[in-house]
């Protein structure tokens, strides 16, 4: 069964290049019916938080990559410090780590003179057991264990992204696999980890290309089959840089509260360096039908923020109004709208959605109907010329007489004032808007008098006539 998994550190929220790894390999295992793992690499103790934790579980359900619960709660690597030592040790007794006990002022003082000799900064293997025999440890030392590096030849694997990538091993020096306090570095602890989880596919982004060898090394001397290993280009932002915070690269959930529909930020993520055609819309289930490692371009992908906002449009359109009433509700109560004796949500989100990008434009433009107070006095004076006022009280009256009270309706009522009075709609519009809603633009005005109600419309008239 193939098992994928995304392991993020919480040292900071899920951001746009993690929830994309995140995404291809929960598609890959979807695709396969395999299964996606979860965990949390939180050996960087210093930096990582449990606020950072819980915003990788809210980003990962409000996007909807569920993990499977087969390892739930999500491991966390601080919990499985005894395996690492486990671990360790049986590669020390099979001549594949020792301890070091070289203190961090050698190490410095070595590497500057490797510096000063033109040469690259690399462990020089003196603790290596055929250079240290005879010399007995510091017993004032806490020992790192190190990884056995081979010296010479190469170490190679078939990129499922990238192809054939070669490492000779003597670019690669004896890394530290176990820390003096029995914390594991990033490359063995996801070597024990995905061992222990049984994953069959490693897919991650490309800037762990050089960690890959030194993985493969442990793996084998271990005696694993190796994962097969894909390697995703980076995301760039539109003008060709490293994508930043000016990008738009944010915490997944600035996403949820700047109005972005989940499946809009996922059908984005799916385009960046992975295409099917010339599909730009497409579902998620179509996306796990379609997705495959062998669409994706060795090549860094660029994000682009106003397609992500044209893609949220697309999805807020096709959106069911009752979801979208739901979803605006509290982002109108946040800019001061109240609901509560105003017309149907659903109503107001299915007129407005057409024109909306986001949906926090929607909850602005909802505004219209659930506005707290009475109209702008200034702006329905500005606009109630004595002049239109006879038609004005026409119009009222005709409204008041309808049988029925429906945008078609009102419509006909309209045209027969203007056609009475001899003006154009603009003419009799915006004094109508200011005087109902205190506010010039709006979309039909049929239809937004029909939403707004016979009660509201007439108070609201009769209150600017008099």
């Amino acid at each position: 069964m193939i098992r994928t998994r995304f392991a993020p550190s919480p040292t900071g929220y899920l951001h746009i290049g993690g929830a994309r790894t995140a995404l291809f390999c929960w598609a890959y295992a979807k695709r396969h019916g395999g299964e996606f793992i979860l965990r949390i690499e939180d050996t960087d103790v210093e930096r990582h938080t449990e606020a950072a934790v819980e915003a990788i579980y809210e980003s990962m359900r409000w996007l909807g990559l569920g993990w499977d619960r087969k390892f739930d709660p999500p491991p966390r690597q601080m919990q499985r410090l005894p395996r690492y030592g486990e671990v360790a040790e049986q590669l020390i007794v099979a001549g594949h780590a020792y301890r070091c006990y070289a203190t961090k002022e050698e190490l410095d003082a070595m590497r500057e003179a490797q510096r000063a000799r033109g040469e690259k900064p690399r462990y020089d293997g003196r603790w290596r057991p055929e250079n240290a025999a005879g010399r007995a440890p510091p017993a004032d030392v806490p020992p790192v264990v190190r990884f056995r590096t081979p010296a010479t030849g190469e170490v190679g694997w078939r990129d499922l992204v990238k192809g054939d990538i070669v490492f000779s091993n003597s670019e690669l020096d004896d890394l530290v696999i176990l820390r003096a306090d029995g914390v594991p570095t990033y490359n063995f602890g996801v070597v024990v980890d995905d061992l222990d989880m049984g994953i069959t596919h490693v897919i991650r982004g490309d800037d762990h290309v050089n960690n890959t060898p030194r993985q493969i090394h442990i793996f084998r001397a271990l005696g694993t089959a190796l994962p097969a290993f894909a390697h995703v280009p980076m995301i760039l932002g539109p003008d060709g840089q490293k994508l930043s915070k000016r990008h738009g690269a944010v915490s997944v959930m600035q996403y949820h509260d700047d109005g972005y529909l989940p499946e809009a930020l996922l059908n984005a993520l799916a385009r960046l360096g992975w295409s099917h055609g010339d599909d730009e819309l497409f579902s998620m289930e179509q996306f796990v039908q379609w997705f495959g490692l062998d669409h994706i371009s060795g090549s860094p992908a660029q994000f682009d923020p106003e397609k992500l906002a044209w893609l949220n449009h697309e999805y807020i359109k096709r959106a069911a109004p009752a979801r979208l009433a739901a979803e605006v509700a509290p982002r109108l109560a946040a800019i001061g709208g109240i609901v509560d004796g105003g017309p149907p949500l659903a109503d107001v989100v299915l007129l407005l959605r057409d024109r909306a990008r986001t949906l926090n434009e929607l909850a602005e433009a909802a505004m219209l109907f659930y506005r707290p107070g009475k109209p702008d006095a200034a702006v329905v004076a500005a606009n109630l010329k004595p002049e239109i006022l006879p038609a004005l009280a026409d119009l009222r009256g005709a409204l008041e007489a309808l049988p029925a009270w429906t945008a078609a309706d009102i419509g006909v009522a309209t045209k027969g004032v203007l056609e009475r009075h001899k003006l154009k709609m603009p003419q009799i519009a915006m004094p109508v808007r200011a005087a109902v809603f205190g506010q010039t633009q709006t979309p039909s005005l049929d239809q937004v008098l029909a939403i707004a109600g016979r009660a509201r419309v007439l108070q609201r008239l009769g209150a600017a006539l008099g």
